[in-house]
């Protein structure tokens, strides 16, 4: 657009130029022969009935003004033309003895006036003035044409270097899509080595980065699993070797049942890290599925949460979820429902109420305590793997190991749903856990 305005403005000058010019030169030839005329022919008691027959025999264009000054007195043929519409600076130059010419407006009307000192007469000047609307119509149609002209082309130019941009930053954006899916964990994203030849290094580079780090990747997740494994069986030892001494514990030295306790709650805490550690190796290897069946939600929250404690729970369903469905693996989402409680009661005091609503298309269950709740800063951090918030330095019998939430996010996400943890709605102190999933739509669907 710029290049196409200064186009249009240089042309628009040029042109306008080059046609006062012509109107100059044409205008001076008149004009100036009109004045030798009125020179010749004027006589010498300056009558005024002859001065104006004078201008009634002058050759005239269309729209021009003539007017004879003699000592100040204006003489006119039609009196349209008056003295006072003359400009100042060209009636002072003219009485000082020059031939002037200057564009003004008449009426509203751009016009070219021109004054001429007649030689062999004081005090006689005369006068003419010309019309510029011919010159200035061509003008404002030619800045009509190159505006629509310049407009029609910045647009087919504008259309012309989208289509080129897009066609070039095509294989950028993939490479960036691309990116962006191994970030999100689709570490089976590849380029297409088909693509722009000019490219072809960078794909290959990349594609042999995403496959480097996909191997990286799934190595360190065999390498847990494996060890998550290799540790069970000395597990189960160490805990079938607690069981017998805790049978035996009253026989013990209160120094050593201590001990025996410390040890027992240590070791009830390693089993519970393997087993989360053995479940989140599966979601980063890939082999998580789903062995999903539709479930009437209300239901199941009303069965999962008295497994998930013996506390008394209040649940709260809304009358519109009663008959809430989805579809979803029972032992997964029980094992939502018992972390969220059990994150509950470790960090928020225990939970003072389960809570199921609906909306359009999805159906809700939030975990509400009345715990400290959780800062802005920390509500997306805690569902990350070891993250356990601000309880994160303390530690004691009843801590947990930093994956509970982890798991809650992993096994909602695989259901299509998500978490989130906000405040509570009644303005009271705690957090509020809440846990979407989708309804099911009545269309059989597969899940891995």
């Amino acid at each position: 657009m710029l290049i196409t305005a200064l186009l249009a403005v240089i042309t628009l000058t040029t042109t306008r130029q080059v046609l006062l010019a012509d109107r100059d030169a044409v205008a001076e030839v008149l004009v100036f022969a009109n004045a030798s005329r009125v020179q010749r022919t004027l006589p010498g008691d300056l009558e005024p009935g002859s001065v104006t027959g004078i201008l009634e025999g002058l050759n005239s264009a269309a729209g021009s003004r003539q007017l004879i000054a003699i000592d100040g007195n204006p003489f006119s043929r039609d009196g349209q033309f008056v003295l006072e519409q003359v400009p100042v600076s060209l009636r002072t130059l003219t009485i000082e003895g020059s031939a002037v010419r200057i564009r003004t407006s008449l009426d509203d009307q751009p016009f070219i006036v021109y004054g001429i000192p007649l030689q062999g007469f004081e005090d006689v000047i005369y006068f003419e003035a010309l019309p510029l609307t011919e010159a200035e119509d061509t003008l404002n149609t030619l800045s009509f044409v190159l505006l629509g002209g310049g407009l029609i082309v910045a647009a087919l130019a504008a259309l012309a270097g989208r289509s080129v941009a897009t066609n070039a930053l095509s294989p950028l954006r993939d490479v960036s899509n691309a990116a962006e899916a191994i970030a999100s964990g689709r570490l089976d994203t590849r380029l297409d080595p088909e693509g722009d030849e000019d490219l072809e290094s960078l794909v290959a580079s990349f594609n042999e980065m995403a496959g480097g780090l996909e191997e990286r990747i799934q190595r360190d997740a065999r390498f847990a699993s494996e060890v998550s494994h290799e540790l069970r069986s000395p597990l189960m030892t160490l805990t079938a070797s607690v069981e017998v001494l805790e049978n035996a514990k009253h026989e013990m030295p209160e120094r050593s049942q201590t001990a025996l306790e410390l040890l027992a709650s240590d070791i009830s805490r390693f089993r519970t890290l393997v087993e989360d550690l053995l479940e989140i190796s599966r979601f980063d290897v890939g082999t998580a599925s789903l062995q999903a069946d539709p479930l009437l939600y209300a239901e199941f929250v009303r069965a999962a949460v008295p497994f998930a404690t013996s506390e008394d729970i209040p649940i709260v369903v809304e009358p519109d979820a009663e008959d809430a469905i989805v579809v979803a693996e029972k032992r997964r989402l029980a094992r939502v429902v018992a972390n969220l409680i059990d994150n509950a009661a470790k960090y928020g005091g225990g939970a003072t109420r389960v809570h199921v609503s609906k909306t359009r298309d999805s159906v809700l269950m939030a975990v509400e305590d009345n715990g400290p709740g959780v800062p802005h800063d920390e509500r997306f951090v805690i569902f990350d793997r070891f993250s356990r918030g601000g309880a994160g330095g303390r530690r004691g019998y009843d801590t947990g190991v930093g994956l509970g939430l982890s798991l809650v996010a992993e096994h909602v996400n695989l259901h299509g749903g998500r978490v989130w943890v906000e405040d509570r709605h009644d303005g009271e102190p705690g957090a509020r856990f809440v846990v979407e999933l989708p309804l099911d739509d009545g269309e059989d669907g597969e899940f891995a």
